[in-house]
C-alpha cells in the first residue's frame, strides 16, 4: 500500500498538532519529558508554508496542506 501525497501531508500536519498540544500541556506527569521532546521537535518542524513549497517542488511526494478549521 502506497501513501498518497495528501495522506503524507496530513500525517505531518496531524503530528505537528499532537506535538503542539503536548508542548502546551500543564499537567505534571510523564508528559513533562514528552513535552520537552515535543518542544525540541517543533523547533525544526515544517510550517504549512514549507509544506506548500515542498508540494509545488515535489508533488509526487507532498500534497499541499488543506486548511483545518477547529
Amino acid at each position: 500500500m502506497t501513501t498518497a501525497p495528501e495522506e503524507r501531508t496530513c500525517a505531518v500536519l496531524d503530528a505537528r498538532q499532537l506535538l503542539q498540544t503536548l508542548a502546551a500541556g500543564d499537567e505534571i506527569t510523564v508528559v513533562n519529558l514528552l513535552r520537552s521532546v515535543a518542544v525540541g521537535v517543533l523547533q525544526h518542524y515544517p510550517l504549512d508554508v514549507d509544506l506548500e513549497v515542498s508540494a509545488i517542488a515535489l508533488p509526487e511526494i507532498w500534497g499541499a496542506p488543506k486548511s483545518k478549521q477547529i
